[in-house]
């Protein structure tokens, strides 16, 4: 499978994905009623805010042979991303811009680093100093315990209810002295990963994936991490090499060119244009005055 990066432009709005189309959960104020962040609309009006003040938000991987986006990536200023500033972990760094989501289709989850080298690579040639982003620690069997973590062994909870008898009428919790520390950190678990109207799970990025790709961690929290990337740091030596070799590629084609437009193609003697006699005219005979006058 071939896979080309190019950045988006607000004229390939319509080909991108439907979630991705659809979805504002960063572009937009949460809401206050728990409604779902779903505005094409909005969208369309944050990108083309951002193309024509910021520059470009967005890199889109397309499979060559379908023609069809199969990943997305979006980052821009803190200040044009309104949830960022509700998480617990904010605020971003000044110096930062925030790299919001990063999405793959089912089946390509390859091109993700792909996705991210080429923001990596745009950050960079604009001077930008560091990227930041708010990474989403996931649970579930891989996710092992807090004693254990990455252990893929997850806690029982067998013969555990947690449906609505499990409280008493008043509201409050029943006898938890039968629950073991492994059963309450998987029930909470469940609990955090279980369906919010607030959050939307796939326009965020997984905290593993930023750790495996580089990223440091700069704010800590069990459910919503802060990373950072530094771009100054020895990242920038091939973006500049690569774009002084393409400005000599470009310079020599003009410079080609402009050659091949001046060169005059040399003329035969004889052919076009008329022979000049090597004999000189003779000069003119001035007559002299007598000097007996």
């Amino acid at each position: 499978m071939s896979v080309s990066i190019v950045r988006l432009e607000l004229g390939s709005f319509e080909s991108l994905p439907q979630h991705t189309r659809r979805c504002v959960f960063w572009e937009v104020e949460p809401a206050t009623d728990g409604a779902p962040y779903e505005s094409e609309f909005d969208k369309e009006a944050w990108i083309s805010g951002l193309l024509l003040e910021w520059g470009a938000c967005g890199q889109v991987a397309i499979e060559s042979t379908t023609n069809a986006v199969v990943g997305t990536a979006f980052y821009a200023p803190p200040g044009r991303v309104p949830r960022s500033q509700y998480l617990p972990t904010s605020p971003v760094s000044p110096d930062a811009v925030l790299l919001t989501s990063l999405r793959t289709e089912p089946g390509h989850e390859e091109v993700a680093p792909i996705l991210l080298d080429a923001v990596v690579g745009d950050l960079i040639r604009r001077g930008v100093r560091a990227v930041e982003s708010f990474g989403l620690v996931r649970g579930g069997p891989d996710a092992g315990t807090a004693d254990d973590p990455g252990t893929g062994e997850s806690a029982s909870v067998e013969n555990v209810s947690i449906s609505s008898t499990s409280f008493t009428s008043t509201g409050a919790l029943p006898d938890l002295d039968f629950w073991t520390d492994q059963v309450i950190i998987e029930v909470a678990r469940e609990i955090l990963e279980g369906p919010r109207s607030d959050l939307c799970p796939e326009c965020m990025i997984d905290a593993a994936f930023l750790k495996d790709s580089g990223f440091d961690v700069v704010a800590s929290h069990p459910r919503f991490p802060r990373f950072r990337l530094e771009l100054d740091a020895g990242l920038g030596w091939k973006f500049e090499v690569e774009s002084a070799l393409e400005k000599l590629v470009i310079m020599a084609e003009i410079e080609l060119t402009s050659r091949e437009r001046t060169a005059v193609p040399a003329v035969p003697v004889g052919a076009g244009r008329p022979r000049v006699s090597a004999r000189r005219s003779p000069r003119p005979v001035v007559p002299r005055k007598c000097k007996c006058q």
